[in-house]
């Protein structure tokens, strides 16, 4: 019998003018401990027409990892950040009681060929700080604790686990680790989990248990039973998950909170444009009608 409970597949979704294979939330499962959205931006090869364009858009409640495989990001929100994302980097951004952010192509790209590839993550607030203060940190590739066991690598990207600590400063009892493997190992990390774990296949196979499980999906197992697996050779993956809330957590479009009320006064907000301004971007992404 599998350890898994279950398995999401990636659905397709669009953000703005570029499309991404979605995971997180999912009908039959909300959140993974306090994980509450991924987006895989999927491997996209762009001529030099074309560019990622997602223009100022608001977050309240939670707090949004970037982390890219290949190409950039710029980055620029109401704080006054202006960042370029660049392969291997976190970017974290703590929205708490409200923050404006866009995502664009940087200049130097915009009339060029190029590729984007990475993963959007949003993870919830504890409800005692999901009206704090906005906050925005940019940690470069080479601060993120990366080591080898064998052929095995691993990278703390978020969080705590292997008594090691990830420089992103987050805000509640989570991990989000990346395993790769240049041929077939057997993993056994169950002593470094807690709470509820997802493992993402970004790309190759696993087996555990018997089961053979390729790219693209998410398996979720409750108590960190899914710590225990055959990585194969050529293949990345990663774990994460940590302790959920204990008070459900609700999400419309961009906001995320632990009270109906709350998301219904940040849409108002938004439709009235009372969020603070990006400096220096006037364009406005209005609230979905559908």
């Amino acid at each position: 019998m599998s350890n898994v409970d279950l398995i999401i597949e990636e659905r397709a979704a669009n953000i703005g003018n570029f499309m991404v294979g979605r995971l997180l939330p999912f009908r039959k499962k909300r959140q993974v401990g306090p994980f509450v959205f991924i987006d895989h931006m999927r491997p996209e090869s762009m001529d030099e027409n074309q560019n990622l364009d997602v223009g100022p858009h608001p977050h309240i409640g939670l707090s949004t990892l970037t982390y890219l495989f290949e190409g950039a990001i710029m980055h620029r929100d109401s704080l006054g950040s202006e960042v370029e994302i660049k392969p291997g980097a976190v970017n974290w951004m703590t929205a708490g009681k409200g923050v404006v952010h866009s995502e664009r192509t940087p200049v130097h790209l915009r009339n060029k060929e190029k590729k984007l590839h990475g993963l959007q993550i949003w993870v919830g607030l504890p409800t005692n700080l999901e009206n704090m203060e906005p906050e925005f940190y940019h940690i470069e590739a080479t601060e993120i604790p990366s080591w080898q066991e064998g052929n095995v690598r691993f990278k703390l990207i978020a969080g705590k686990a292997f008594g090691k600590e990830s420089p992103v400063p987050v805000h509640s009892a989570l991990y989000f680790i990346e395993i790769s493997a240049s041929s077939d190992q057997k993993i056994d990390i169950g002593k470094h989990l807690f709470g509820e774990s997802g493992l993402y296949i970004l790309e190759g196979k696993i087996e555990n248990n018997g089961h053979i499980y390729s790219d693209r999906k998410i398996l979720v197992a409750n108590k960190s039973e899914l710590c225990s697996f055959t990585i194969k050779a050529n293949t990345k993956v990663y774990v994460f998950g940590g302790d959920a809330f204990n008070e459900e957590h609700f999400i419309d479009w961009n906001f995320v909170s632990s009270s109906k009320e709350t998301l219904s006064k940040a849409k108002k907000d938004w439709i009235e444009k009372k969020f603070p301004k990006i400096p220096g971007d006037k364009d406005y992404v209005p609230y979905p009608t559908k």
